[in-house]
């Protein structure tokens, strides 16, 4: 098993680190937003989380996608919940959605929600 998804979690830490010393207030803005999207309490976080899921693969961002499988299964999805999501994303973008899910199931095997 590799530990890609791991390595991909803290290049977002060390990241959003380097932002938050350099760029003052912008990581503690983009968090004020994130946390008043999620406060919302009209869909369930866990939703929210597949939406999010859904939405990185659509636009091929390989670190959101790591971040929200984790955050997905930390608020109780199941990996054929996150595929199913990942499956409304191939309807909308095709062939790229494809390519990119592979990345959700390489992020689902190594938190060890799926196995390999």
């Amino acid at each position: 098993m590799g530990n890609g998804s791991l390595k991909t979690l803290k290049l977002l830490s060390d990241g959003q680190e380097g932002i938050r010393a350099r760029l003052p207030g912008v990581m503690e803005d983009f968090n004020d937003l994130a946390q008043s999207v999620f406060a919302l309490p009209s869909i369930p976080s866990k939703m929210k989380e597949l939406i999010a899921v859904a939405v990185a693969v659509g636009i091929r961002c390989q670190p959101c996608i790591v971040h929200h499988v984790k955050k997905a299964l930390d608020q109780g999805a199941t990996a054929q919940e996150i595929l199913e999501a990942c499956g409304v994303a191939i309807t909308m973008g095709g062939g790229p959605s494809i390519a990119y899910t592979s990345y959700v199931v390489q992020a689902l095997k190594e938190f060890k929600a799926m196995e390999e």
